[in-house]
């Protein structure tokens, strides 16, 4: 029999635990029927409320259910990482643990596995339940991504993901610490099936993605997978110089020809305003790649682990 393992990263979601699980088994006739043996791995991420507690007693139900839990909380992409690490499995898959992936799919996925696909990912067509506002700047973070990365981005593209053994490996073989999975499974390549779902709200709880996290998410998918923004601010620069040299031709021939006297002090503060503005932008950019090259560098494990059950 093959191993199928289900990776589930948590943090706070002891609502979700019990839940998932069940929703999941909903499917075993069809497991049982491919041949497949199950193994769900719950990456709790530090969490603060009894989600620990959940998954234990889940666990002394069902030796399948096996807890990684965090000392702290290292964010999901970490979750993430330390899942793939552990999983076992012949094929793993990512799962949100609040249901906005349905499980419904996992037999849909599978099939498309033995088609001879390496991967089958899935992606939201609609975004029914999320404030305008953020559906708006991810539209946008998307287009953008796709227009300044030679990596492939699919618009509402989810971490819900089925993969063979080969994919999760050359995954693992990506151990940078600024991490931004979306960016790496569409870097490591490999023949992908997309599958279509209509959004699907939380089962209970409330999200934990702010719309300023989210923002912070898309720096590092931006940083971590373009160099784009080094290209506009070396761009920035040589434009500035080329204006500033056509402005000293401009004031010294009007200071020949005409007498004109210099501009006033406001323009003055306006430029260099301007300016200190532009240069301050463009170093910040640079701050940007250069903290990540030195979180890179000190080598820092991606997470600590409190308990393994």
């Amino acid at each position: 029999m093959s191993l199928l393992s289900i990776i589930v990263p948590c943090f706070n979601e002891e609502e979700n635990i019990a839940d998932f699980y069940h929703e999941v088994l909903k499917n075993d006739s069809f497991f049982r029927e491919k041949g497949l043996e199950l193994e769900f791995l719950y990456i709790d991420d530090g969490s603060k409320d009894g989600t620990v507690a959940e998954v234990k007693k889940l666990r002394a139900e069902d030796e399948r259910v096996h807890l990684l839990s965090f000392s702290r909380n290292f964010g999901k992409e970490a979750g993430i990482y330390a899942g793939l690490q552990k999983a076992k499995g012949d094929y793993a898959v990512l799962m949100d643990v609040d249901l906005q992936d349905p499980p419904s799919l996992l037999p849909e996925m599978y099939s498309y596995i033995e088609q001879g696909y390496d991967s089958v990912a899935t992606r939201r067509v609609t975004r029914k339940g999320e404030p305008k506002i953020r559906s708006f700047f991810a539209r946008i973070f998307y287009r953008l991504m796709n227009r300044i990365s030679k990596t492939e981005i699919v618009d509402g593209a989810r971490d819900y993901r089925l993969m063979t053994r080969q994919v999760v490996d050359a995954i693992l073989s990506m151990t940078e610490y600024n991490r931004f999975t979306k960016g790496i499974f569409g870097w490591v390549g490999y023949e992908t099936k997309w599958i279509e779902f209509e959004n699907v709200e939380r089962n209970k709880g409330e999200t934990k993605w702010s719309f300023w996290k989210l923002f912070l998410y898309s720096l590092e998918g931006i940083i971590g997978f373009s160099t784009m923004p080094l290209a506009f601010a070396s761009v920035m620069g040589v434009l500035f110089c080329v204006v500033a040299f056509l402005l000293i031709v401009v004031t010294i021939v009007r200071k020949l020809l005409f007498g004109d006297p210099t501009s006033g002090w406001p323009s003055l503060v306006c430029i260099i305003s301007l300016i200190s503005g532009v240069q301050l932008f463009c170093l910040g950019i640079v701050g940007q790649y250069l903290s990540k090259t030195y979180m890179e560098v000190k080598r820092r494990p991606i997470y600590l682990v409190k308990e393994d059950i």
